[in-house]
């Protein structure tokens, strides 16, 4: 099953992870370095919960940006 919200279709997003060398100013170092980059993937908050569509309860993944915003009627 894919990672995806079935009320707003939000999915996974690419990303960046950086590696980072050195003290940073703030703390009396020279500054940090990034000295490595990884790709990644961000992940929505899915949560698999119980709905009412067109009067029929279902299970689904839904994202918890929906389930704040009321998109959905919980059964």
């Amino acid at each position: 099953m894919a990672k995806v919200c079935e009320i707003c279709k939000k999915s996974s997003q690419p990303g960046v992870k950086y590696k980072r060398r050195g003290m940073i100013k703030r703390k009396g170092g020279a500054g940090s370095k990034i000295i490595g980059k990884t790709l990644r993937r961000f992940l929505p908050n899915l949560q698999k919960i119980k709905i009412v569509i067109n009067g029929t309860v279902k299970r689904a993944n839904v994202c918890t940006s929906c389930i704040q915003a009321g998109k959905i009627v919980k059964s």
